[in-house]
């Protein structure tokens, strides 16, 4: 059994994923016995960064067992982390995202910075400790990069993750602009998906003082073709809200085109959630203009409304 796991979080995206083979390349040249894993389905974006560069799948987990060494990248809450993650021990977290829900029995080493990339951490990591990053690398951090950004379009991005980028295209061998669009397009794509995929590709759970809230995102190049399916979004969302105890779930469609978000919000406390952007639903749904960024333009104002 492999000593170490890292693994991102449920639901994975492209840095959760990309983040976790990244630095389990650095654990294992310094002579650890570490396996990325992953809690999730791979998306189209994440399967195009991959088979881009030529990297292979991490290998599927639902659990961690209890006393099993692990790494978290891209997450630190335990209701996003892998089933049993209570009961194994955390030897690091690497991690780009607010500290909530996070105890240890034990001390550890842990890496949180306000960058809009896990990945631009880790290439500093990578800096640091003097070791080389090579095309395939290079390839990976600056999809996490571009896929977290959305193109340098998020306000959560720095400008030292423009600088990294850059940098890692050059390594990496490609256009930065046209890499970068290309894959985004490629995980835009929702005509040939179930709305159940649709809700559950990017979703993440916080719990808010006493209610248990979901906030989902998906990208696109055309909000309609989502939009018109809300008969379909809304039976999904409701078995979601019935079987986890929910007391809203926020699911934001962003057009990574104009940067612009509709937002479905369903549940017994949906006007609530329209409360922390200071609008009203119609018909279930309101328009975030300029709203990309769940981390930084959605959670964080949802968390103070609840607050109150």
């Amino acid at each position: 059994m492999t000593n170490i796991l890292i693994l991102g979080h449920k639901n994975p995206d492209t840095d959760s994923i990309c983040s976790a083979v990244i630095y389990n390349n650095l654990k294992r040249m310094q002579g650890m016995d570490t396996e990325a894993v992953r809690l999730g389905e791979l998306n189209d974006e994440t399967k195009y960064a991959l088979k881009y560069f030529d990297v292979r799948e991490p290998r599927l987990i639902n659990e961690v067992n209890e006393g099993q060494n692990v790494i978290l990248v891209d997450h630190n809450e335990f209701q996003q982390s892998a089933n049993g993650i209570e009961k194994a021990i955390i030897r690091e977290v690497i991690d780009h995202h607010r500290i909530a829900n996070f105890e240890t029995a034990g001390p550890l080493y842990y890496r949180a910075e306000p960058l809009g990339c896990t990945a631009t951490i880790l290439k500093k990591i990578y800096e640091e400790q003097s070791v080389h990053i090579d095309k395939q690398i290079a390839g990976l951090m600056l999809s996490a990069i571009i896929s977290d950004s959305l193109l340098f379009k998020s306000p959560t991005c720095t400008l030292q993750d423009k600088v990294a980028a850059n940098e890692l295209a050059e390594i990496a061998e490609v256009n930065l602009e046209e890499y970068g669009l290309a894959m985004l397009k490629a995980g835009a794509s929702t005509k040939d998906k179930k709305a159940e995929d649709l809700i559950s590709l990017d979703a993440k759970e916080f719990i808010l003082g006493e209610d248990k809230l979901i906030v989902a995102q998906i990208n696109t190049v055309d909000e309609k073709e989502v939009v018109e399916r809300k008969e379909e979004l809304e039976k999904a969302i409701n078995t979601e809200i019935s079987s986890k105890s929910l007391s809203a779930f926020v699911f934001v469609i962003t057009n990574i085109l104009t940067s612009n978000s509709e937002v479905l919000v369903l549940g017994g406390k949906k006007d609530k959630v329209a409360n922390a952007f200071g609008k009203t639903l119609a018909n279930d749904f309101m328009l975030l203009e300029g709203v990309v960024s769940r981390k930084k333009q959605v959670v964080p104002q949802i968390t103070e409304e609840f607050a109150k």
